[in-house]
């Protein structure tokens, strides 16, 4: 069970090798969680990441899990709650694209709208069924600031988001009251192994302020966390821009 500053006991990371998801298990291990499951495809990297888990005090186990494959949703994520109650849930998986070679490989931006989008849809639904039959938890969805407005540079990975953040935030209010909390992480460019060779956006993060801020975010329960802060009005400043102005700004 979470304790009385909302941080759990038991963690569900979907997307097991995500660098966000990491930093955020290792934090909140420091806290008091003892129990982690890392969702993702069977890997050296899953491997490495659980044992590196293992050194910070946890038992961490693995679950093969492909965003991929939402008909195997169900089963196997049901197989994971079956084992004991789960106090948060982190969906981290997620992929950029390539925007330039993606515009004319309709399939590659295609599978980039399925990870992000549909299997988010799928492991968010089977998600919450669990946590709300067990009348507790939290589901942490890690959207981003790029599903605010779409840009030229990244359109098909922000419309990714932007349905994401949307499905996510209704999910929060369909579960209001139920005992389930839902919050929604809009990071902005994160210096990660996803973004290396590309340019830094102005006011850059790191996993590990992202992880700081889920944290926060737990304590506060909040419903929406913006990484770092200053994006909130950034980001309001830019949603509302006339699309003349828009198209010229350099984003």
């Amino acid at each position: 069970m979470k304790d009385a500053f909302g941080l759990p006991q038991s963690l569900l990371v979907l997307g097991g090798t995500s660098e966000i998801g990491l930093a955020t298990a290792r934090r909140l291990i420091t806290r008091r969680t003892r129990t982690v499951w890392l969702a993702g495809r069977p890997s050296p990297a899953l491997d490495a990441a659980a044992a590196q888990l293992r050194g910070s005090g946890a038992e961490v186990r693995t679950v093969a899990f492909d965003a991929l494959d939402p008909g195997a949703h169900e089963e196997t994520l049901g197989k994971v709650f079956a084992e004991g109650d789960i106090d948060m849930v982190l969906l981290a998986f997620g992929v950029l694209g390539d925007q330039a070679s993606d515009e004319g490989d309709p399939s590659a931006a295609v599978r980039v709208a399925q990870t992000n989008y549909t299997g988010a849809v799928s492991a968010g639904l089977v998600c919450a069924g669990a946590l709300q039959a067990q009348g507790h938890g939290s589901l942490v969805v890690l959207s981003s600031v790029a599903g605010e407005r779409a840009r030229r540079s990244n359109f098909i990975y922000g419309s990714s988001k932007a349905g994401l953040d949307a499905f996510a935030q209704g999910l929060g209010d369909a579960l209001h009251g139920t005992g389930v909390h839902v919050m929604v992480v809009r990071p902005g460019f994160v210096r990660s192994k996803m973004t290396a060779g590309l340019a830094e956006a102005p006011l850059a993060t790191t996993p590990d302020a992202v992880a700081s801020a889920i944290e926060l975010g737990l304590r506060r329960r909040s419903e929406t966390v913006w990484v770092p802060g200053a994006l909130r009005w950034v980001m309001a400043g830019l949603r509302h821009a006339p699309r003349a102005v828009f198209r010229r700004l350099p984003v």
